[in-house]
């Protein structure tokens, strides 16, 4: 991802005009490497989120309402300490190197006027937030950087600040072009882009690979064998880069099979029509878009990961079990020979004595009456031979409905963790883990917590969505909620809709005493399939059904229910239309 050190001079730009001269007014830590300032200003106020992640370092406004942890973090709090009430009065970069520079006046605990300095450094792995005094001195960081992780730069409390060092490339802001393209075109054995990126500071790969496609139509030109007159065409190039870096530039989005795969602050033409690039307003709402998705899933997988662990485990045990309940349940198909052997001896008692190890008796059972022959114990009498196949017949009948229950039990536990391990994919919030596992807790499959002191946090109502023809949809979030959903809060003709046998969401149409046109029918399908584990699939098949059809067996597992008079459809799961349709 491309948030080189040129697209930071120009978020620089965007944050001065949103923030400048605003106060801090709250802060926030959801993360150990992420913060959240509440900027308060005169027109407006805004979220600015700084990450030192090292996968998704950066800076920009936010939209989204990120959850936070119960307890804040000491860093946190010694940042409220410090910066709240803080007034930011400038921000600044040095070249166009991947940090940025946040002033603010503060006051110290004696109310005299400091400059306080939040360092933001975007370097990938090597990334921080670092709070920095007056004398520039180091308050704290979010990472602290020792002996033991670097012998070049310490950032520890109490220890000067020093700048990351300085990289040798030329600034293309500060530097006529003419030199920047005789630097390039010296290094002759090299890739264009690459010697671009080697001279020009700031520059990050795609940027670099569209200079060189825009200068001699390809990404992987060699310098040497650039054609006469290609100089001019680079120069030009970098003339126009220049013009854009002093301007605003254009927020792209680069996604391949509609899944978003870089960014950059030029539109891009090196990929053809082998990716779509779309345009934002600003580079906030561009980065907001591409990291708010793939924070949310890896945050999630991280927190459900011991829920995820316990369920795997389960599910593999409850199927070898089945595997051992299936194999006994097959010796049970023998049963009825025990009985007829029971049957055949106790007819032909005159002819069999004790001390027989076979009987040789006919099987009036049989169509043809052939002669069959039945092992006998001969230490018993043939009465308590017929008893002994008796008994085998009791025993493996009684086994057969014994196992049967067991297995029915067991598929019916491996669909409900099936149903539960797709609820987690889904799960985007630390309340709907925390009520998934509560509803695990209740059936057994983990141990219940304490509950925390105080008051609860009432449960989450389901997802809510408006049709195009203006019908609620209400989409279920766990298994719990499906029942409240399906079995209590609907009405009897409300629509009920359901992937057809695939783990998903219940989905319920609140028709008010109206039938729902079919493109109402329809999108809730839609959603139904987005809402499962079949997100991810082709064509999905979603029975519907009106509420009453709708029942729940006796002792079933939350979620699981059964119905009839239902209808299907086949329909593709929308990412777009359930963001579209997502109640506001």
């Amino acid at each position: 991802m491309a948030l080189d050190g040129a697209m930071l001079h120009l978020i620089k730009k965007e944050l001065e005009q949103g923030i400048l001269d605003a106060k801090v007014d709250k802060v926030f830590q959801p993360s150990r490497e992420m913060l959240i300032l509440a900027m308060r200003g005169k027109n407006k106020n805004r979220k600015l989120l700084i990450s030192a992640s090292a996968n998704s370092a950066r800076i920009h406004f936010t939209e989204h309402a990120v959850e936070n942890p119960a307890q804040p973090p000491m860093l946190c709090m010694l940042l409220r300490k410090r910066l709240c009430g803080a007034r930011l009065s400038a921000i600044e970069q040095p070249g166009l190197e991947r940090v940025l520079l946040l002033k603010f006046d503060a006051h110290n605990e004696l109310g005299d006027e400091i400059t306080l300095t939040v360092a933001v450094e975007i370097m990938g792995r090597h990334s921080n937030i670092v709070l920095i005094d007056e004398r520039g001195l180091v308050i704290d960081a979010v990472k602290r950087i020792d002996s033991e992780l670097s012998s070049m730069r310490f950032i520890l409390p109490g220890i000067q600040y020093e700048l990351p060092p300085a990289q040798e490339k030329r600034n293309l802001l500060a530097s006529d072009t003419e030199g920047i393209v005789r630097e390039v075109t010296a290094c002759k054995a090299q890739k264009l882009d690459k010697a671009l990126m080697c001279v020009i500071q700031g520059i990050s790969p795609v940027v670099a690979r569209e200079i060189a496609y825009r200068t001699t139509g390809f990404t992987d030109s060699i310098v040497e064998g650039l054609p006469p007159g290609q100089e001019d065409r680079l120069k030009y190039h970098l003339n126009k880069l220049k013009d854009t870096l002093e301007g605003s530039g254009e927020p792209n989005l680069i996604a391949v099979n509609e899944k978003p795969v870089d960014f950059t602050f030029i539109y891009p033409q090196q990929y053809g029509i082998s990716a779509v690039s779309t345009a934002y307003r600003d580079y906030s709402s561009m980065l907001d878009d591409f990291y708010f998705r793939r924070d949310l899933s890896d945050r999630m997988k991280a927190r459900s990961q011991d829920l995820l662990k316990l369920l795997a485990n389960s599910s593999a045990r409850i199927a070898k079990k089945l595997d051992i309940q299936t194999a006994e349940l097959k010796k049970c198909a023998d049963r009825e020979q025990c009985r007829i052997n029971g049957d055949l001896i106790n007819a032909n008692l005159h002819l069999l004595q004790k001390g027989d190890m076979l009987a040789e008796v006919v099987n009036y059972y049989s169509e043809d009456c052939s002669t069959v022959r039945i092992k006998l114990d001969p230490l018993l009498t043939p009465a308590q031979n017929a008893q002994k196949y008796y008994r085998e017949y009791r025993k493996l009948q009684a086994a057969e409905q014994h196992l049967t229950g067991l297995i029915e039990q067991g598929k019916a536990d491996l669909a409900y963790i099936d149903s539960v391990l797709d609820l987690l994919s889904r799960a985007e919030s630390e309340r709907e883990l925390a009520e998934i596992r509560q509803e695990l807790a209740e059936e057994g499959f983990i141990k219940r917590r304490k509950a925390a002191p105080g008051k609860q946090p009432p449960k989450l109502p389901p997802l809510k969505f408006v049709s195009d023809d203006g019908f609620t949809i209400l989409v279920g979030r766990n298994n719990q909620q499906n029942d409240r959903l399906t079995l209590k809060e609907s009405r009897n003709y409300d629509i009920w809709l359901h992937t057809l046998q695939v783990p998903g969401s219940h989905t319920v149409i609140v028709c008010d005493g109206q039938q729902p046109p079919n493109r109402t029918i329809e999108q809730a399908a839609q959603l139904a399939a987005y809402h499962s584990g079949a997100r991810q699939s082709g064509l999905v098949a979603v029975d519907f059904t009106l509420i009453k059809y709708v029942s729940k067996p006796r002792g079933a597992k939350p979620g699981m229910v059964i119905y009839t008079h239902q209808s299907t459809l086949y329909v593709h799961p929308d990412e777009s239309l359930a963001e579209r349709l997502a109640a506001k």
